[in-house]
């Protein structure tokens, strides 16, 4: 089951894509530059820049470079946003959550993410009333974006597990979309990465764990039941494999790989998937059951320091890597930017992944761990796709300011950047944009 399957036409009001639109003069990543014609939601034609006969809408994106949308799979809207709250911890009432996850989807629409995936917290005091409203945002999205929801029970196992069982079924008919859950915060880890397996193949839902990954022992565990699970099993953020040594972490990436398990990392750092006082009480826990001199066997990769999943050994075991954004300004992560942009950049500028690879891991890689379709900027594919302001992708990932965001067919997000420089020598030589119009009461040129 993909996070986003195809749509009927919507009888809800969301606006139906009936007009063609063409996208005039973009660059793409081979250097061509074309035009793309875009009609029901799909690329219709691509040809050389002025030979495509427009009868619809013409935008002209001479200057832009032209590349299919990311996808954002590891986001968490039930708690963005809540950092921003001047009195403490924001309120989970089904009104405030809808609202911060419509609010953080748009934040990350803007960004160029098309379709997301989010954990949501099930249980506890608010039992349903999370899902309720991540799903009411969902559906108030439609047209705009594709939102997903994974359903993330904290306990499944023993007698206190009964309900979270129970409440895990609900969410599905509800419709959650993907079965997740984090087994570290469960006493019987390995049970509940079963139970969780179980209930997406009696469903035919995805399954994507919140782990830290730092016990192989339960990896290898995960690994041999997941392998094989249709639609598919993801991870993430696992940046503990970092913590392992090199030899471990190594083992354990080969059993990930041989059994199809996509990896997810974050590659901004730490995300909300578990309340700060679990994350403060296990690494407690651990920390007091280390064997001495345990501090000094780590595989030694940057990624340990920097608290991301080793991509470089994962990806040379042959593990499907993914990146994601993670926490949106909450406690995990107060400035957050959810910008899968970002999340690319610091692959490519501290995981030592080339540009393209780095935003495949934000683009053709998430979609694929999310179930969807492949975009490619060729006739017969979807029309989810990004342009941004630039010439090369490693401009684009270092100066990504302004970015035209189409989903569906049809452009659903613009920003846009305006630099000016004030009169000198050094603009007039170089052509730069200048200003005009005064700026903090010094007159513009």
């Amino acid at each position: 089951m993909p996070d986003s399957q195809p749509q009927p036409q919507p009888s809800d009001g969301a606006p139906a894509d009936t007009t063609a639109l063409v996208l005039c003069g973009a660059r793409l990543t081979d250097g061509r530059t074309v035009d793309v014609r875009l009609s029901s939601g799909r690329i219709e034609a691509v040809g050389t820049a002025g030979s495509l006969a427009a009868y619809g809408t013409r935008l002209d994106l001479a200057g832009y470079l032209l590349l299919p949308a990311p996808a954002e799979p590891h986001a968490h809207s039930d708690t963005a946003l809540t950092a921003l709250t001047p009195d403490g911890p924001g309120s989970y009432s089904p009104e405030d959550v809808q609202r911060r996850a419509t609010e953080a989807a748009l934040l990350q629409l803007g960004h160029g993410a098309t379709a997301l995936r989010s954990h949501v917290r099930i249980g506890d005091a608010q039992e349903l009333g999370r899902m309720e409203a991540v799903l009411q945002a969902r559906r108030s999205l439609r047209g705009l974006a594709d939102l997903t929801a994974v359903a993330v029970p904290r306990l499944l196992t023993g007698l206190a597990g009964a309900d979270g069982l129970a409440m895990l079924r609900d969410a599905v008919k509800m419709g959650a979309g993907v079965v997740g859950g984090c087994p570290d915060l469960d006493p019987d880890p390995a049970g509940y990465a079963e139970a969780v397996l179980g209930i997406a193949a009696e469903h035919g839902c995805p399954v994507d764990l919140h782990t830290d990954g730092d016990d192989p022992v339960r990896l290898a565990r995960l690994a041999a039941m997941a392998g094989g699970l249709r639609p598919g099993v993801t991870l993430g953020p696992c940046a503990g494999l970092a913590r392992l040594p090199a030899g471990t972490a190594a083992r354990a990436a080969g059993q990930l790989a041989a059994a199809g398990v996509t990896v997810v990392c974050l590659p901004q750092g730490g995300c909300g998937g578990v309340e700060r006082t679990d994350v403060e009480r296990v690494d407690a826990d651990r920390r007091a059951t280390r064997p001495p001199g345990a501090e000094s066997r780590g595989s030694g990769l940057p990624d340990a320091e920097r608290g991301v999943a080793p991509v470089q050994l994962l990806r040379a075991a042959g593990v499907r890597i993914a990146a994601g954004s993670g926490a949106l300004r909450d406690v995990s992560n107060p400035v957050g930017r959810g910008d899968p942009l970002e999340a690319a950049y610091l692959l490519a500028s501290q995981g030592g992944m080339r540009a393209a690879e780095a935003y495949d891991t934000v683009s053709g890689a998430a979609r694929a761990a999310m179930g969807l379709p492949a975009v490619r900027v060729e006739a017969g594919f979807p029309a989810e796709l990004l342009a941004v302001r630039g010439e090369r992708i490693e401009g684009v990932l270092s100066l990504a300011y302004s970015r035209i965001v189409i989903h569906r067919g049809r452009v659903v997000a613009r920003t846009s950047a305006v630099r000016e420089y004030c009169d000198s020598a050094a603009a007039v030589a170089l052509e730069l944009p200048r200003q005009g119009r005064s700026v903090l009461g010094n007159p513009g040129p």
